[in-house]
């Protein structure tokens, strides 16, 4: 028995191989998987950061997200503009935030290592993986109804499948065949490799705007050309609605909260550091505007065609084949649709979700998982958190899921302010990977006290708001500031990390000025061939290379 155990721990064990091909030990917060990405990886180029920013919001709950804004008054346009402000605002910071990943090739949990420690950097990254495993399951319910769709339009009986679920969840029968189907897609999905995924972003971008623009033009063809709802103005005026813009502008950037955080996971295979910029920058608010003005379209057109407000685009498709509508023409357009949609969700929870996921538990664990590993178990873990009950209770679930922002803008203004004025731009990458006493960032023994002192005094100013959206009274005051959460959250995170280091400098602060970047970074794996070669602005390091900062 002992000796099957041994094998069976060997056999689970991460081998990582060494730049001459030798198996290396693999350290307790070191594995291939987290390691800088190799240079034969780095393989997204502008085109694919365009196309994949540009997919980043080609969702179904986008197509709706934006017209939320008329429930409260705004109007159409005031709520779109409000929404596409947020998520430019986003986008710099995506840009800000994901620059470590973009330039030295390493994922969120390692870049948290520098300010937080080798194990406090545990802590945001837990968080963060809990995070991914359940927007991974209420993405693969929102798959699950797209799926419910497309089979609907194929086999009228699925709807008479008895309902086993009970009222407590979101899913019924038919509902939980199509879960199954769509996990097991996703899954699927799941076996290639990251940096060979940009032919399949570039797939999902022409998917999901075919579809949604023939969704568009085919429900405004029905609905006779009354789109009357678009003209629709504000019914609020004065401080109230100036409050309301506020919030919604603010929402359209906490809604992108887990983008910013996950920026470096995805920017680390970019083959230029430069290559990433324009994407966030111009694709991905562009993308996030365009998407709102054809799901504000299509909810107009629904009262042309059944004479009240359709939001969710899922329920409009399958109304459609409703009654005397299941008609040949119906079920092959809703088809072709639902599973165009039902696409961009497996890929949209992939990058979302999985990738980020994969990250942080292999850095949770690196002598047994790999980030490969990694995306299987968030998806075993959310299917074993059966989401479609969680989205039952929607009201507080949902406020608890949105309201996380609090915790991730901490982690985020700790994060920019250690790299852009503590570093300057410089990190040791070698010490980001041991947890020895004589690391950079060890600090006290592995956590780094400023950035957790920090991150509880951001947190602090909204703690209140946040017991609010769980169900606790509170005053209209804290509400209203809870409108302005994460922009406070991150700014009072960057001021105060920056204090705590001028009060005590952290070790491998740069004093002065000047810019410390290197012009590009080369792991272990990679330096063999360069050294005693004859390149230009390129110095061997313990381990890896480096280029030589500019002065």
């Amino acid at each position: 028995m002992a000796s099957f155990l041994s094998r069976l721990h060997d056999k689970i064990l991460v081998k990582s191989v060494d730049q001459d091909g030798n198996i290396r030990v693999v350290e307790a917060i070191d594995n291939d998987s987290i390691r800088p990405t190799r240079v034969k990886d780095r393989t997204w180029t502008q085109l694919t950061y365009m196309s994949f920013w540009f997919s980043a919001t080609a969702n179904v709950s986008n197509l709706y997200a934006a017209s939320t804004g008329l429930t409260v008054g705004l109007s159409m346009w005031e709520a779109v503009a409000c929404s596409f402000a947020g998520q430019f605002l986003a986008g710099c910071l995506m840009a800000l935030n994901g620059r470590g990943g973009a330039l030295y090739r390493i994922p969120f949990p390692v870049l948290c290592r520098a300010s937080f420690g080798p194990w406090g950097a545990l802590w945001p990254t837990f968080n963060r993986a809990v995070m991914s495993i359940v927007w991974n399951g209420v993405n693969a319910v929102q798959g699950a109804q797209c799926i419910y769709v497309f089979l609907h339009a194929i086999f009228p009986s699925i709807e008479n499948i008895p309902d086993k679920m009970g009222p407590k969840s979101a899913l019924n029968s038919a509902g939980m065949i199509c879960f199954l189907i769509y996990w097991l897609v996703n899954c699927a999905f799941l076996v290639v490799p990251v940096p060979k995924m940009k032919s399949l972003v570039y797939i999902k971008v022409f998917v999901y705007y075919a579809a949604v623009i023939a969704m568009t033009g085919w429900t405004v063809s029905l609905a006779g050309g009354t789109t009357s709802a678009l003209s629709q103005g504000s019914t609020i005026h004065g401080s109230e609605k100036s409050w309301m813009i506020c919030k919604f502008l603010f929402i359209g950037l906490a809604s992108c909260a887990t983008f910013i955080s996950n920026a470096a996971d995805m920017q680390r295979y970019a083959r230029r550091p430069s290559d990433v910029i324009w994407g966030q920058l111009i694709s991905f608010p562009l993308s996030a505007l365009i998407v709102a003005v054809f799901g504000n379209v299509i909810a107009a057109a629904s009262v042309g065609v059944f004479g009240e407000l359709i939001w969710n685009p899922l329920d409009f498709l399958d109304m459609l084949m409703a009654g005397e509508r299941y008609t040949s023409g119906n079920r092959t357009a809703c088809a072709f649709i639902a599973l165009a949609l039902a696409y961009s969700t497996v890929f949209s929870a992939i990058f979302e979700n999985s990738i980020p996921a994969g990250n942080d538990i292999a850095s949770l664990l690196p002598r047994y998982i790999t980030i490969k590993r990694g995306f299987f178990i968030c998806a075993l873990l959310s299917y074993a958190i059966c989401p479609w009950y969680l989205l039952s209770s929607a009201s507080v679930f949902i406020n608890f899921l949105s309201s996380y922002q609090i915790f991730l803008s901490a982690i985020t203004g700790i994060l920019i302010c250690d790299y852009y004025l503590l570093r300057r731009g410089a990190l040791s990458i070698p010490d980001l990977y041991t947890a020895h006493p004589e690391g950079m960032y060890h600090y006290f023994y592995g956590f780094g006290l400023r950035a957790f002192a920090t991150y509880v005094i951001a947190i602090a100013p909204n703690f209140y708001g946040f017991l609010n959206q769980m169900g606790v009274e509170a005053s209209e005051g804290v509400q209203r500031f809870y409108f302005v959460a994460y922009p406070v959250g991150l700014v009072v995170a960057f001021v105060g990390y920056y204090g705590f280091a001028l009060w005590r400098a952290p070790k491998g602060m740069v004093k002065g000025s000047g810019w410390r970047e290197p012009k590009e970074y080369l792991d272990e794996f990679d330096s063999a061939r360069y050294v005693g070669g004859d390149i230009e602005g390129v110095e061997v390091q313990a381990v890896g290379v480096v280029g030589k900062s500019e002065k």
